[in-house]
């Protein structure tokens, strides 16, 4: 297996993002600094709760070919922590795909899914595009991404990531990689790479060499948008100002401590992001797959349901694999209480 490793002096994209080679927050965020990471280190290697991970079978429902060739336009299958495959203007997409069993950079060692994905890539059909926020493990899959290669149309992502792509052996020409507040269209889909608050990096010597974005997605008269990892800040309310209203925003929701806070958010910044990008309905991701914080599995989807009957906002948590319709969602159960 053979990884990306880019130098300060590899690629200059001319980004006001970027500085000396390196990619960089519109503000700066707090330094955890070497005795707080050594604390989070020690908290999560012996100090976990015992329920961080489910102690039953998460249910999955899984998902056919067929059943994805017939599925109308705008509809949406949740696969799994931020792997979300979209029908749109007759064609598939795939956001952040990681079909590996840890979220890690060796499978030997890592965080564990909890539940196996509701299909196999060999069992996809032909796929339009690829969406990709960032490079980090649990969101980009270097065995994944060459395994979905032959099926993939296009690949579109924040600059340096796409050059990741390239080397590890996806043609430059099916690749489009933006800035933020850059787009493209493919068919009828538009696409524009809009802020995060975030990192990137693979290794230990390569941090913020690529950029992190979130999406507008757009098709047929519909937004979607699609958060990738993010802190809160005020870019979500510049997005729902230009892009606004959305009709689904799938926002990170898991991941979280107050150790961190400034690239994942809390519950209750999750859903002030959904309410300043004007969103009609919430998906709550990152969540329900991988172990990657203090906080009981099952805490993002109470907290953010909780306050969805707080302030009067519709949230949805379909089943994993479950189709869902962007136009009328409806409602979908609370799947991960005990029965």
């Amino acid at each position: 297996m053979t990884y990306c490793t880019l130098s300060a002096k590899d690629i200059d994209y001319a980004s006001p993002r970027q500085q000396d080679g390196r990619f960089k927050n519109p503000k700066p965020m707090h330094r955890m600094g070497v005795m707080g990471t050594l604390r989070v280190m020690w908290q999560m290697a012996f100090q976990k709760p015992a329920d961080t991970v489910p102690d039953r079978a998460i249910p999955v429902q899984a998902v056919t070919k067929a059943q994805l060739e017939a599925a109308p336009d705008h509809s949406v299958f949740r696969l799994g922590h931020s792997t979300m495959l979209l029908k749109l203007d007759g064609g598939l997409w795939l956001t952040d795909p990681v079909f590996a069993e840890r979220a890690s950079p060796v499978q030997w060692l890592g965080p564990q899914r909890f539940h196996a994905p509701p299909i196999a890539i060999e069992d996809l059909p032909k796929i339009k595009g690829v969406i990709l926020s960032h490079d980090h493990y649990d969101h980009l899959d270097h065995d994944a991404v060459l395994a979905l290669a032959p099926k993939v149309e296009w690949f579109i992502a924040p600059l340096g990531v796409g050059d990741t792509l390239v080397k590890w052996g996806i043609p430059a020409a099916q690749v489009k990689q933006l800035d933020w507040w850059q787009s493209t269209s493919v068919g009828g889909v538009r696409l524009t790479a809009t802020p995060a608050q975030h990192f990137s990096g693979r290794g230990l010597l390569d941090g913020n060499k690529t950029l992190w974005a979130s999406w507008v997605i757009q098709s047929a008269g519909h937004s979607i948008f699609f958060s990738g990892d993010s802190g809160y800040f005020d870019g979500f309310k510049a997005i729902g100002d230009k892009f606004g209203p959305f009709d689904l925003t799938m926002v990170e929701t898991g991941a979280y401590d107050p150790q961190w806070p400034d690239v994942h958010m809390m519950p209750e910044q999750t859903m002030q992001a959904h309410i300043d990008l004007r969103g009609k309905v919430l998906l709550p991701i990152h969540n329900g797959t991988f172990d990657l914080a203090l906080h009981s599995w099952t805490d993002p989807f109470e907290r953010i349901t909780a306050l969805a009957a707080e302030r009067g906002q519709t949230v949805v948590t379909p089943e994993i694999g479950a189709m869902l319709s962007v136009a009328q969602p409806g409602t979908t159960a609370q799947w991960w209480k005990a029965d």
